[in-house]
């Protein structure tokens, strides 16, 4: 039975009136169309132009055009696998994922689902299978609709809002428990593999996990969430932020993901040897994501506000130390057992596309088992005292993966290319901005 007809067969089994027909776009916001349920063939799929892949975050363009001069359409076919309800809509509606082609039957190179199949068929090739868990931190805060003023944290259920830290606090996260019951409802409905809740250092700051697997599932599963949690604030009178650093004198916000390799063949995992002992391709992994993470910032700090983020003393990153359960380390080894030994990421803010995030971090990884990249001595002391390794800013950041040529042949020339045109637009595009500090301190004293 194909696809497509086990599509229909749900849908009618759910009585869907209607269905979201989603891509990810570069940002990673939900880009597709809603179509009647009477209208819609999923052997068929839709078209949506292929300019949708190369928008800013603004919704502008790079100044050159990096699709074909005729404004193409492509094709887009669902995946089964990601077939939902929408738990949220009145009336009976699905949501479903679909893939971006040329109608020739080429997957588009820019669709960035399609970019981590790329780095996942590395993996396959090597009878390797990538093993991902993502943790994301978010903030709670109060509607502002005036983007002038400051964000400030939201009015829980004791009608106050949060008195300084409340890291790890239970009594904390029940302040917000109408949102939280309800954001486990829906995310079960979808089907979402949510694992704990915290929460974290900042002010009405959470972090949500999700259980370890296929990384091309968890990153629809990030996607998804994110929808899920903004659409489950707004019904309670708040927004929920992913931005990377929302407010001044808080913590940012991360997307840590912790990675590791199984052997198809045997399921084991190849960061540990038969004795339990760390394995070459375990060091390796790390050697790679050591040399090549700084060229990838711009999947993993995406934004001018990235950056503000990674600064000392703050549990964020500022070099690519590695160590064993040693949290100022850019890459951290939690202590496990030897079957489930993983290399922690923590360079990702929130505010990444997931698709792009995961297929970095696989693809420093995979460049350095290919190439037997050893790493760094382990770090026992703190990373902060350590130099800077990384960008401190995105168009530094834009250069460096231009210049690395091992990331263009994985990711291919033209992503690359136009990726870092998005980036360039958005960071001239923010550039233009006088920002209040600006005229503060230097409309009168300069």
């Amino acid at each position: 039975m194909d696809s497509a007809h086990l599509i229909n067969q749900w849908l009618d089994e759910h009585h869907i009136t209607e269905v979201e027909c989603l891509i990810p776009d570069m940002t990673g916001l939900a880009r597709g169309k809603i179509v009647p349920r009477h209208k819609y063939d999923p052997a068929v799929g839709l078209r949506l132009p292929e300019a949708v892949l190369s928008m800013t975050v603004t919704g502008d363009y790079p100044d050159r055009d990096f699709t074909s001069v005729a404004d193409p359409d492509m094709k887009l076919l669902p995946d089964l696998s990601t077939l939902r309800p929408v738990p949220w809509n009145k009336e009976p509606t699905a949501q479903i994922i679909h893939d971006c082609y040329s109608f020739g039957g080429e997957a588009v190179d820019l669709a960035p689902r399609n970019v981590l199949k790329r780095i996942l068929k590395l993996y396959e090739d090597q009878g390797w299978k990538p093993v991902i868990a993502p943790e994301m931190e978010f903030y709670l805060v109060e509607i502002q609709p005036d983007e002038d003023l400051p964000l400030r944290p939201p009015v829980g259920r004791t009608r106050r809002t949060e008195a300084g830290m409340q890291s790890f606090s239970i009594d904390a996260v029940n302040e917000y428990d109408d949102i939280f019951d309800v954001m486990y409802d829906w995310c079960e409905a979808q089907g979402l593999a949510l694992d704990t809740l915290i929460h974290e250092m900042g002010t009405a700051q959470m972090e949500i996990n999700l259980d370890h697997g296929d990384p091309l599932q968890l990153a629809d599963q990030v996607f998804l969430f994110k929808r899920t949690v903004r659409e489950v604030a707004i019904r309670n009178n708040m927004y929920a932020t992913f931005m990377a650093k929302p407010m001044q004198g808080q913590p940012g916000s991360a997307m840590h993901m912790h990675q590791s390799v199984v052997d198809i063949a045997s399921g084991r995992n190849i960061f540990s040897l038969a004795d339990g002992q760390p394995s070459p391709a375990f060091l390796h992994f790390i050697g790679g994501l050591q040399r090549y993470l700084p060229a990838a910032m711009p999947f993993f700090a995406p934004y001018v506000n990235s950056y503000r983020r990674l600064s000392r003393y703050t549990s964020a990153p500022i070099n690519l130390s590695w160590g064993y359960d040693n949290r100022t380390c850019g890459l951290r080894v939690p202590h496990s057992d030897p079957e489930a030994r993983r290399v922690e990421n923590r360079l990702a803010g929130v505010d990444v596309n997931p698709y792009l995030a995961m297929a970095a971090s696989l693809a420093c990884g995979y460049l350095g088992m290919r190439d037997k990249i050893d790493p760094s001595e382990p770090l026992s002391g703190s990373a902060y005292e350590q130099p800077h390794q990384l960008p401190r800013h995105l168009d530094d950041a834009i250069d460096m993966l231009l210049r690395c040529q091992p990331l263009a042949e994985l990711f291919g020339g033209h992503f690359v290319e136009t990726y870092a045109a998005i980036k360039e637009a958005e960071y001239r595009e923010y550039f233009d901005v006088i920002s209040p500090w600006e005229r503060r301190f230097l409309l009168l004293h300069v």
